[in-house]
């Protein structure tokens, strides 16, 4: 606006929510604004009548107010909007990309569904994942443990230093919590013989579920949380004081949502004895939906040992089972690198879809599917091989089968399904 209008309260968007939209209140209209709140006419009971204003009305009103004059209509020119819009065409996005970002090392995987950054030192990253972000595509990074201290993310160094801790752990077979020691937990976490038994002799599948998280991981685990602040991928995303971190940056009457960090760790299947620990769910996890977006950084892989469990070789084979790219199945004949953790991932316009499948696949198996019962929010499916056939063959949904391997970090944008 012109500099007469830059004291103006209300001048802009921005304006409006830093100064007034904490002094709206029911049925004032003394709220500094120049115009009345906009109320809705009628009632539940039919009758006419003011009810609660509608806040975000009132803004746009006053930005229509402030910025349109009433002698003039605004000017819309469709053409450059439309010029402008995002293309949503894969094939597209990747000529752009290989033509405008030849220094930098990436691939597309997922039947180019996903972003793989190959070089995670390149400072250039971050242009080229802008343009995979603004398409609500998740994004891999790989190599991110070079830049860590591995030893302070040993099963044993951390049994070390915080064994005396109590937390909740969580057996995934039956999924009962019990607050104990978690000692406990990390001496099993490579030793088979030394893990909890349930009541039939069988091994438990634990999992220590975002332990520490947020200020109680940086207050606990100094060292860890500097160690992981300064090997994030994409700081000018990632990093709490990063400019694109939007959240971060919100204004202090929002709620902001838990951006962690938390520590997560699990064991692997019985057969598949590999535990993990990343800084997001990790195995088992059941398929859900962060609100926010997520990094997710698998900074240790254990080879479990004892009675029961798979060489490595029967590792990569359990994994070469999965509907694989081409160019994760080359990864896992890679002797220097080693998988962590098997990643399934939707589209979050796939929702509806998955939903309505687990709805209906839960009736086949004679289960009550109550009205205000969703299957996603509940965490309660674990989509296996059989049931993601069929989600293909009859919903038309695809799965993005992703291997994480040690150092890998993967970027979810909010909204996306996934299950680890």
């Amino acid at each position: 606006p012109p500099a007469s209008q830059n004291n103006e309260q209300g001048s802009t968007l921005r304006d409006l929510l830093t100064t007034t939209a904490g002094k709206l209140r029911l049925g004032s209209t003394d709220a500094g604004i120049a115009f009345a709140p906009v109320y809705s006419t009628g009632t539940a009971s039919g009758k006419s009548g003011r009810t609660m204003p509608n806040i975000l009305d009132d803004i746009i009103a006053s930005v229509v107010e402030n910025k349109i004059p009433p002698n003039r209509a605004p000017k819309i020119n469709v053409k450059s909007e439309i010029k402008d819009e995002p293309k949503d065409d894969k094939n597209c996005i990747q000529d752009e990309c290989s033509k405008r970002y030849s220094d930098i090392q990436y691939s597309w995987i997922c039947d180019k569904h996903v972003l793989w950054l190959k070089d995670h030192k390149n400072s250039n990253n971050w242009k080229l994942f802008k343009e995979c972000w603004k398409q609500g595509r998740p994004v891999l990074v790989s190599g991110m443990h070079k830049k860590m201290n591995f030893s302070l993310w040993k099963a044993e160094s951390i049994s070390l230093d915080f064994g005396n801790q109590q937390a909740d752990i969580l057996n995934c077979k039956d999924s009962i919590i019990s607050n104990t020691n978690v000692k406990e937990f990390w001496d099993g976490f490579e030793d088979v013989s030394k893990r909890q038994k349930i009541k039939n002799g069988e091994t438990a599948l634990l999992k220590l579920k975002d332990w520490p998280s947020g200020e109680d991981f940086k207050a606990m685990m100094p060292a860890r949380y500097e160690d992981l602040l300064k090997s994030l991928p994409l700081p000018e995303y990632c990093s709490p004081e990063g400019k694109l971190n939007l959240a971060s940056h919100l204004p202090g009457f929002f709620v902001r949502p838990d951006l962690g960090p938390r520590l997560c760790s699990a064991y692997g299947e019985h057969t598949l004895e590999v535990g993990a620990v990343t800084f997001s769910l990790q195995r088992t996890t059941n398929l859900h939906i962060e609100v926010s977006d997520v990094v997710n950084i698998l900074v240790y892989v254990g080879i479990a040992k004892g009675n029961g469990v798979l060489s490595k070789s029967g590792v990569l084979k359990k994994f070469e089972e999965e509907d694989l790219d081409d160019l994760l199945r080359k990864r896992l004949k890679d002797s220097s690198e080693l998988p962590g953790a098997l990643w399934h991932i939707y589209a979050g316009k796939d929702a509806d879809k998955i939903r309505e499948f687990l709805q209906k696949i839960a009736k086949e198996q004679g289960l009550e599917v109550l009205p205000e019962h969703d299957p996603i929010r509940d965490q309660s499916w674990y989509v296996n091989k059989k049931l993601r056939q069929r989600l293909l063959e009859e919903y038309g949904v695809k799965t993005c089968t992703v291997i994480q391997f040690l150092g890998d970090a993967i970027i979810l944008p909010a909204g996306a399904l996934h299950q680890v």
